[in-house]
């Protein structure tokens, strides 16, 4: 056996592509398998920073447990031990409505019962019941206003702004909710299929759960890839500092072609983002191109403030602000309430969002500008003293925005995936931007994935290609 030749190559390290080679060491042993890299760091967009006793992230902050999937890949990593959670049922959340910090409480007949809009408004959401399906490819904002009513979208904004650092008025509700929208056409209505849906679990005799937690780790989201990682290099399967330059076709599977040399695999997984993965594919596919060449991002970059015991800062995740507040940071983590270990004893941190789909232009600002900025943002809606610590992370990578023509993408996908069964799609933008729905969607390729029995005596598994 050549050392270039693989049962499955994966390009790409970052939670995707490092979940995809995981799971099948889990359940293919023996497979051959290499991951590429093109940095020398394994994450992606998941990455820590750690500084004068302040820990934030530069990506994600964490997932909800509530993915056994995810839960998997915890035991599979061996992190059990460094988990650290925040359940919903104990951290509320906030909006930020009419220039004031609004508590929205964690289940649907509590939020009806806040003074959060007048009553004729709250009776309009019933009027879900009677709504048909709009057709087409609506956006989130058309969408929340046919089924619920225009009162109900500074909240939808509030939430498609957390997710995606996005614009309502642009995210295609099948692309961001193709669940909520397919209860919407087999019901004729939301409520209608929640109730049947609860019925139906009911009926399963399946146990009611309570809320999920959001989970990260001690040292922050970064300790879950660097695991991963680590297992894979110890086994001689990741290769650091490996671009690809070129895919292509060959009888029994593919052949990869990077700064470092060439390999043969069976089985590719491009585990990479939308818009790095499209251009590879489109190049050794030419007679089937992707119906875009790209699709938009959002950039968002974090403001951390760090503050001694007097900053007043409520308790709970955070809050997130409509686009309405015209308010200059999206929204703010209280990162210290959360998890512990974020900021020094005795001290809270808090990381603000600023930019996105609909404010760039506050990307190209300095740093002092943006700390300035964003004090005097948060200054208005929470007693805070002057910071004594402060930094801003600018993350490289951009957030894929699931807009207007996202699902023909994913039509092309599945035709792809469907005309050549050993090529496979998947990372960040994909399927979702979440990192459950990343690690659902690699648990699934991974069992996809068909690899031959044991190697014939004397041959050699292990080793990078080059």
């Amino acid at each position: 056996m050549k050392l270039n030749e693989y049962d499955v190559g994966i390009v790409g390290a970052g939670i995707s592509g490092l979940s995809v080679a995981t799971f099948v060491r889990s359940l293919r042993p023996t497979a051959r398998l290499v991951v590429l890299e093109q940095t020398a760091e394994p994450g992606g967009v998941i990455a820590s920073f750690s500084e004068s006793g302040y820990l934030a992230e530069w990506g994600p902050h964490g997932f909800l447990d509530n993915c056994p999937e995810s839960r998997e890949l915890v035991r599979l990593a061996g992190l059990e031990d460094e988990v650290v959670t925040a359940p919903l049922s104990r951290f509320v959340r906030y909006v930020c409505l009419d220039g004031r910090l609004q508590c929205i409480p964690q289940k649907p007949l509590a939020i009806l019962r806040q003074p959060l809009m007048p009553w004729r408004d709250k009776l309009r959401v019933v009027g879900d019941l009677w709504r048909r399906p709009l057709p087409g490819e609506p956006t989130v904002a058309q969408w929340v206003a046919h089924r619920f009513g225009p009162a109900l979208l500074p909240f939808a904004d509030a939430v498609f702004t957390g997710t995606y650092a996005g614009d309502i008025e642009r995210l295609a509700i099948d692309a961001v909710m193709p669940g909520v929208r397919e209860l919407e056409r087999a019901h004729g209505s939301v409520i209608r299929g929640l109730f049947g849906k609860m019925r139906a679990t009911k009926k399963q005799g399946r146990e009611k759960k309570g809320l999920p937690a959001m989970t990260s780790f001690k040292d922050g989201m970064a300790v879950l890839p660097r695991r991963l990682a680590a297992d894979l290099q110890a086994a001689e399967m990741l290769a650091y500092d490996s671009p690809v330059l070129k895919i292509s076709r060959q009888e029994d599977g593919w052949r990869v072609a990077t700064g470092q040399g060439e390999l043969s695999c069976r089985h590719l997984v491009l585990a990479l983002p939308v818009n790095r993965c499209l251009p590879l594919v489109a190049a050794a596919l030419p007679d089937t191109p992707p119906p875009r060449a790209a699709i938009p991002e959002a950039r968002i970059l974090s403001v951390l403030l760090g503050f001694d015991h007097r900053a007043q800062i409520p308790f709970g995740f955070g809050y997130l602000a409509p686009e309405r507040e015209q308010r200059f940071a999206l929204g703010a983590l209280f990162s210290s309430h959360m998890f512990p270990g974020r900021a020094p004893a005795g001290g809270q941190l808090l990381e603000a969002l600023v930019g996105g789909r609909r404010h760039p232009e506050r990307l190209a600002l300095p740093d002092a500008e943006l700390v300035e900025a964003v004090y005097a943002d948060l200054g208005r809606l929470m007693a805070l003293p002057r910071p004594v610590y402060t930094a801003v992370l600018r993350p490289r990578a951009g957030i894929p925005q699931l807009e207007a023509g996202y699902t023909e993408l994913l039509r092309w996908r599945g035709a792809i995936q469907a005309a050549h069964p050993n090529l496979h799609l998947c990372g960040f933008g994909w399927k979702g931007i979440g990192i459950n729905d990343m690690i659902k969607e690699a648990r699934r390729i991974a069992g996809a994935i068909d690899t031959p029995a044991a190697p014939e005596a004397g041959a050699e598994v292990k080793g990078v290609y080059f």
